[in-house]
């Protein structure tokens, strides 16, 4: 089975994700994902998340993956997953906060740790890679208790035993 990526480019501007969820949608309908499924919308905005915490945190540009197809389309080599990847420039690893009622921010990887099927993170070059992924077969749902996460070297565990613990 094939798989179909595409990648776009971000610049550091934070008006920039506005421009990839825009491309996102696009690409979506372009693979038989229309904008009114539950789950476009619930991968738009695992993407908007994570372009946005790439282009906040590192202040760098970025690059936006989107990966269509069957078995290994993603690390779970599930058919029909939709795997979304955002690289970045910077090396330190992603950080999940639990932010607080009033908080402004801390809240994008308790969403895509709700949201995405997996989701996890690895090297990429000089910088990193953190990457979800959505099984398109399966209802879209949001989640009580933590999902499984890959942690740099790829391995899978259960959180919060390994949440990025292995960042030498």
């Amino acid at each position: 089975m094939q798989v179909l990526q595409v990648q776009l480019e971000v610049g550091p501007d934070p008006a920039e994700v506005g421009r990839a969820r825009r491309w996102a949608r696009s690409r979506l309908a372009g693979s038989g994902i229309e904008d009114d499924e539950p789950l476009a919308e619930t991968l738009i905005l695992l993407i908007s998340e994570l372009v946005t915490n790439a282009v906040v945190h590192t202040g760098c540009p970025a690059v936006l993956r989107m990966l269509f197809g069957g078995a290994g389309a993603g690390a779970s080599g599930a058919a029909g997953t939709v795997r979304v990847e955002v690289a970045d420039a910077s090396d330190c690893p992603p950080l999940q906060r639990h932010a607080e009622g009033d908080d402004t921010g801390g809240r994008g990887l308790e969403l895509v740790d709700g949201l995405a099927d997996r989701w996890g993170w690895l090297p990429e070059g000089a910088g990193k890679q953190i990457w979800c992924e959505v099984d398109r077969g399966g209802p879209v749902r949001v989640r009580e208790t933590p999902s499984v996460v890959a942690g740099q070297g790829g391995e899978v565990c259960e959180p919060p035993s390994c949440l990025f613990t292995n960042l030498a």
